[in-house]
C-alpha cells in the first residue's frame, strides 16, 4: 500500500491536494495483525471490514454508475487492443 500511495502522491497529486489515504477493505479484520502490519508505515492507511448485501440500499439507487457506464469510462483510459498481422503462407 505504501508503494501505491507514494507513487500516487508523487505522480498524480496536484499542488493543492492533500496526501492520499490508503483504505484496505477486509471481510474480517484482526486488530492485532493490523496494528503490527501498519506500525512502521509512513502513509496514512485505514482498515475496515465490509459486509456484502443482497440488494442495493434504496438511498444509493440512481446514484451509482451502471456496469456499462463504468466499462465505457474504463475504455477511455485503456490503450486500444493491438492487432497482429499474420503472414500468408505461400
Amino acid at each position: 500500500m505504501d508503494f501505491y500511495l507514494n507513487l500516487l502522491n508523487e505522480k498524480e497529486r496536484g499542488p493543492d491536494d492533500r496526501p492520499s489515504i490508503g483504505i484496505i477493505l477486509c471481510a474480517e479484520k484482526d486488530d492485532v495483525e493490523v496494528e503490527f502490519a501498519l506500525k512502521t508505515k509512513a502513509n496514512p492507511i485505514g482498515v475496515a471490514e465490509y459486509q456484502l448485501q443482497e440488494t442495493l440500499p434504496a438511498e444509493f439507487k440512481g446514484k451509482l454508475p451502471t456496469a456499462r457506464q463504468l466499462a465505457d469510462v474504463a475504455r477511455e483510459f485503456l490503450p486500444a487492443p493491438r492487432t497482429t498481422a499474420r503472414k500468408k503462407k505461400s
